[in-house]
């Protein structure tokens, strides 16, 4: 019997999959990944462009529970945030690091309470490199927080600044979105990750 499973992603435009031509994103990859291994996997994308981890503060609990209640123990919720947070707006980030991380704590632990959790850390931006030096910085203190909360992290940002249809397909489009190409290298670092194989298990 193939194996039910639902998972809330929860984040920004780079979980929406912003600036994919062929609408997949990496969420939409991943998903049709999990298929072919025999997992029915109920993808619910959660991603919105501009928000931060305090507009994913107000929104996530009543959207994540509309989806996940009543869904028996076949149900997970996977983050990934923080680039939008490092932006800056009248010369500050849209949200302090400090603030950041106290965010990413609470949605951490409301989750986790309920269901199995992983997050990704901000992935690289191409167009601006004191932008993307904040979203570096901001990944490692996330990725400082999961350990301390026994939380998966994955670390994109790391990865993918070496990797060539990442920065490319950003810089092709609107210098911070990539195209299928870039989120096709970001799908196979989740594809390669223990935490997500695990969770994903037939």
């Amino acid at each position: 019997m193939i194996r039910d499973l639902r998972i809330c992603f929860v984040g920004d435009s780079f979980v929406a999959g912003a600036g994919d031509e062929t609408a997949l994103g990496w969420v939409g990859r991943v998903t049709a990944a999990a298929w072919q291994r025999g997992v029915a996997l109920t993808a619910y994308n959660l991603g919105v462009r501009r928000d931060t981890s305090a507009d994913l503060r107000r929104r996530a609990e009543p959207e994540v529970l509309a989806r996940l209640l009543g869904a028996g123990d076949a149900k997970a919720v996977v983050f990934g945030f923080g680039a939008n947070d490092c932006t800056l707006e009248d010369d500050m980030p849209r949200v302090p690091p400090e603030a950041s991380v106290e965010n990413a704590v609470a949605l951490l632990a409301w989750a986790a309470a309920r269901w199995p959790v992983l997050m990704l850390g901000p992935p690289p931006l191409a167009h601006d490199a004191a932008h993307d030096a904040r979203a570096a910085a901001l990944s490692s203190r996330f990725a400082a927080v999961c350990e301390g909360m026994d939380i998966p992290f994955l670390d994109t940002h790391g990865p993918l600044s070496g990797i060539a249809a990442w920065r490319n397909g950003a810089l092709r489009g609107d210098g911070v979105h990539p195209d299928g190409a870039g989120y096709a290298a970001l799908a196979a670092l989740v594809e390669q990750w223990p935490a997500w194989r695990n969770l994903t298990r037939p």
